[in-house]
């Protein structure tokens, strides 16, 4: 057993397996949930806040479970054979782990993504011997959604688009493997799911699985609170071009979440938590607290999607020491 430095207890079977493995693929999932304790000021005693630490995929990011969970669909229905080049349009995660993936079985793959995405992002993509293909960063996402459909028009037969935004296996990896994990590593005790909204496989496929467990958990999705954000990784989805595995209907709740009060959670989650990670992750714990101070009781569960060395170029960490002034977090570094 090891304890917290609050003094609370962090059971065992939380704790990453060590296990030997055949293939680094073997490595996605069973990530880490930890209790988040030193940021939670002002909540009642009967709340507590747990992150699940999607960082510690292979890929370093909660998208290797879809990119695997769909080329091996893809595989196993023969629309991806040998000869066959893996082509997909992402905001960098997705594109590590279809590089990372293409690398281990022995595919090509070429990725279109927005230019102004992370350099470390396009970094890793070319480590793992993957095309990077740009597009215009002011069309965003949707950009590298729409450049990616006209490549893939131009020559149909030399491709297999997993289509992140489109393909229900996306959302099944996380029924298959993230839901399960949460409701297993809480003991069932959850009883909110809130998560960022990109793809929106996540938030679908996670919050269906614990819905089927226990109708009475609340799933709450969580978006940019602007079209011209810099939340990396997230869709504000009424100026966007909504993805076909999106069900809002199915969402208890939505929050918006400003950019800036999302880097102050990163600062925080940093100084604080001793965590590093990326936009995407601040704006969910941002999130998370403001459910979690309306509740007397309750087992919230946030999803951190990747850690944060993949921002450290970005306007993130660009005079992050005068926002955190400005906020009134005065650490001495």
């Amino acid at each position: 057993m090891l304890k917290a430095i609050s003094g609370r207890r962090l059971p065992t079977e939380d704790l990453r397996a060590q296990k030997k493995v055949e293939s680094v693929l073997d490595l996605i999932g069973d990530t880490p949930l930890l209790e988040i304790c030193k940021i939670t000021q002002g909540i009642a005693r009967g709340v507590r806040i747990f992150a699940k630490l999607e960082g510690f995929n292979p890929g370093g990011s909660v998208k290797d479970r879809a990119a695997w969970r769909m080329v091996r669909d893809g595989i196993e229905s023969g629309r991806l054979a040998k000869g066959k080049t893996i082509l997909d349009s992402t905001s960098g995660n997705t594109g590590i782990a279809l590089a990372m993936i293409g690398a281990v079985l022995g595919y090509p793959v070429e990725l279109v993504m927005p230019s102004n995405v992370s350099a470390e992002r396009k970094r890793m993509i070319g480590a793992f011997g993957a095309k990077v293909i740009l597009s215009d960063p002011l069309e965003g996402s949707d950009g590298a959604i729409r450049l990616c459909r006209k490549i893939l028009e131009q020559n149909p037969q030399k491709y297999f688009k997993p289509d992140q935004y489109f393909n229900p296996m996306n959302s099944q990896a996380h029924y298959e493997g993230t839901g399960p994990e949460i409701y297993r590593q809480t003991r069932g005790e959850i009883t909110h799911f809130i998560a960022g909204i990109g793809t929106g496989g996540t938030i679908m496929g996670a919050g269906r699985y614990l819905r089927e467990r226990n109708p009475r958990i609340r799933v709450i999705a969580v978006e940019p609170d602007d079209a011209l954000h810099g939340l990396e990784g997230l869709k504000h989805m009424a100026s966007s071009i909504v993805p076909g595995i999106y069900h809002e209907e199915e969402l208890d709740d939505k929050i918006p979440v400003a950019t800036e009060a999302a880097y102050s959670m990163v600062y925080r989650l940093s100084q604080e938590e001793g965590i590093l990670v990326g936009q995407s992750s601040g704006a969910a714990m941002h999130a998370t607290l403001e459910v979690a101070r309306r509740l007397s009781s309750g087992t919230l569960v946030t999803l951190f999607p990747d850690f944060g060395d993949k921002y450290l170029t970005t306007n993130l960490w660009v005079g992050w020491r005068d926002r955190l002034s400005v906020g009134n977090l005065n650490f001495s570094i």
